[in-house]
C-alpha cells in the first residue's frame, strides 16, 4: 500500500511541478523581460528548488564519450555484450584500438543506486584498461514472469560474466558485491575452472561484518528478518513492467540515505538556492550533477535484499566458514592463483575498519606474496572509488597491482 501512496503523491505534485516550471521559464529565461526584475532570480530560484525536490530522477548516463589512451584521445562506444533479465554486462570499447590494456570487470553494487555511481571508477580505469561493468536493472522494470533474483543468482551472474573472459580478466568489486564475488571465485576455484580471474580487487566491502560494526551493520542485526519484510518490502504497482514483483523500493532506500545525514542535505539545498540567486553557475552545476546521481535510485529484488541481510550481516556465514551457495559449501581457501588486493578508507562509515581486509584471512590458498592491503587515510566510503583521492592515490596503486599480475 505504501508504494501506491508514493505513486499517488507523485501524481498529486504534477500540477505543482508544472506551475514551478512555468515560473522558472518566465522569471529565469534570459529572453524573458521579467527575468530582469529585482526579484526575478529569487522567484526563479524558489521554483527551481521545488522542481529539484519533487521530481523523479531517471538512470543517469555514464557520459564518457572519450578517454586518453596511449597519448591519444579516443572515442568510447558503450555496448552490451551479455543481457540478462536483471543485469547487462556493459563494455566501454575504445574505437579504433586493436591492442587494449588488461581486461577489468567492475562489479557494481546492487544496493539502490545505478552502476553510474561508479562513473569515476570507470573513467579512471579506461586510461589503461579494457573496461566492463555490471549494469544492474531496476527491479520494477523486470516482468515477474522472468523469475526471482536472490543472492545465489547474483553469484551465478558473476560466474557467467567471468566465464565470458576465459581467465583473462581482473575483477574489481566495490562495496556490497565483494561478498558474492568472493563466493563466485571460491566456487570456480573449487571446480578448477579455467575462468578464475587473474586478480581480485575488493574495495570497502563487508567480508566480515563482525569487525568494527558501523551503524549500517548494527541496524541490520538489531532487527529480525520479519521486521525487514514487514516494513521494507512492497509489491510493484500495476503501472510498471514488474507489476506484483516484491521489491525493496528505491524511494524507501533514498529516504534512508537522506536520514543518515539530513543536516548536510538541508544545507546543500539552501546553498543551492542562494547560488541560483547569486548566479554562481559552477556551484549550481556541481549541485545538480551530484544530486542527479544521488537521487536516481532503483528498486531491489526482495529476495536478494533479504538474503543479503541474513547471510552477510546477521549470520555472517562467510567468515564463519558456514556459507552455502548454489548448492555448494563456500571455501575461499580453494583460490590458489588469483592475486588479492583489498582497499579500505580510514573514515568509512558503511564498511568498518578491517571488514574488507578479512578476505586475506579467508584466502589462505593464495601465496603470501600475492596479497596486498591498502588503508587510505582521510577517505570515507565514497572516496574509495570516486573523487580526487581515488584518482591520485588509489587508482595508481590498483593499476600497478593489476599490471603486475596480468
Amino acid at each position: 500500500m505504501l508504494y501506491q501512496l508514493h505513486e499517488m503523491q507523485h501524481t498529486y505534485f504534477a500540477p505543482i511541478r508544472a506551475a514551478a516550471q512555468t515560473v522558472v521559464n518566465i522569471y529565469g529565461h534570459p529572453f524573458s523581460p521579467l527575468s530582469y526584475s529585482p526579484l526575478s532570480r529569487a522567484i526563479a530560484a524558489g521554483s527551481e528548488l521545488i522542481l529539484r525536490t519533487t521530481q523523479r530522477y531517471d538512470r543517469p548516463s555514464f557520459n564518457l564519450p572519450t578517454t586518453e589512451f596511449a597519448g591519444k584521445t579516443v572515442s568510447i562506444i558503450e555496448e552490451v555484450v551479455i543481457d540478462q533479465p536483471f543485469c547487462e554486462l556493459r563494455h566501454f570499447r575504445k574505437e579504433g584500438v586493436k591492442q587494449d590494456g588488461p581486461i577489468v570487470l567492475i562489479v557494481a553494487p546492487l544496493s539502490g543506486h545505478f552502476a553510474t555511481l561508479l562513473r569515476d571508477t570507470v573513467k579512471g580505469f579506461l586510461r589503461h584498461h579494457d573496461v566492463y561493468i555490471t549494469d544492474w536493472k531496476d527491479a520494477k522494470t523486470v516482468p515477474l514472469a522472468l523469475g526471482e533474483f536472490g543472492f545465489d543468482d547474483y553469484v551465478r551472474y558473476v560466474r557467467k560474466f567471468l566465464e565470458y573472459f576465459k581467465g583473462q580478466a581482473h575483477v574489481v568489486s566495490v562495496c556490497q558485491p565483494t561478498v558474492p564475488v568472493l563466493v563466485a571465485v571460491s566456487l570456480m576455484a573449487a571446480e578448477k575452472s579455467p575462468s578464475v580471474p587473474r586478480s581480485m580487487v575488493m574495495m570497502g566491502g563487508p567480508i566480515d561484518a563482525r569487525r568494527n560494526p558501523t551503524s549500517v551493520n548494527v541496524f541490520a542485526t538489531e532487527h529480525t528478518l520479519d521486521w525487514f519484510v514487514g516494513h521494507l518490502i512492497y509489491y510493484v504497482p500495476s503501472k510498471y513492467p514488474g507489476y506484483s514483483r516484491r521489491v525493496y523500493p528505491g524511494f524507501l532506500q533514498h529516504t534512508g540515505f537522506v536520514a543518515m545525514n539530513p543536516g548536510r542535505h538541508i544545507s546543500s539545498h539552501r546553498d543551492f538556492y542562494y547560488h541560483l540567486i547569486q548566479g554562481d553557475g559552477e556551484s549550481v552545476n556541481h549541485h545538480k550533477t551530484f544530486y542527479d546521481e544521488y537521487n536516481a535510485v532503483m528498486d531491489l529484488p526482495a529476495e536478494y535484499y533479504i538474503e543479503t541481510i541474513s547471510r552477510v550481516f546477521q549470520l555472517q556465514s562467510l567468515p564463519k566458514g558456514e556459507l552455502e551457495s548454489c548448492g555448494q559449501h563456500v571455501d575461499p581457501s580453494h583460490i590458489k592463483t588469483t592475486a588479492l588486493l583489498t582497499v579500505e578508507g580510514e573514515l568509512d562509515d558503511i564498511s568498518g575498519d578491517g571488514q574488507t581486509e578479512a578476505a586475506h584471512a579467508l584466502c589462505t590458498g593464495i601465496p603470501k606474496d600475492r596479497h596486498l592491503h591498502i588503508t587510505v587515510p582521510d577517505v570515507g566510503h565514497y572516496g574509495i572509488f570516486s573523487g580526487r583521492r581515488f584518482r591520485e592515490i588509489i587508482y595508481p596503486q590498483l593499476a600497478q597491482f593489476i599490471a603486475k599480475y596480468d
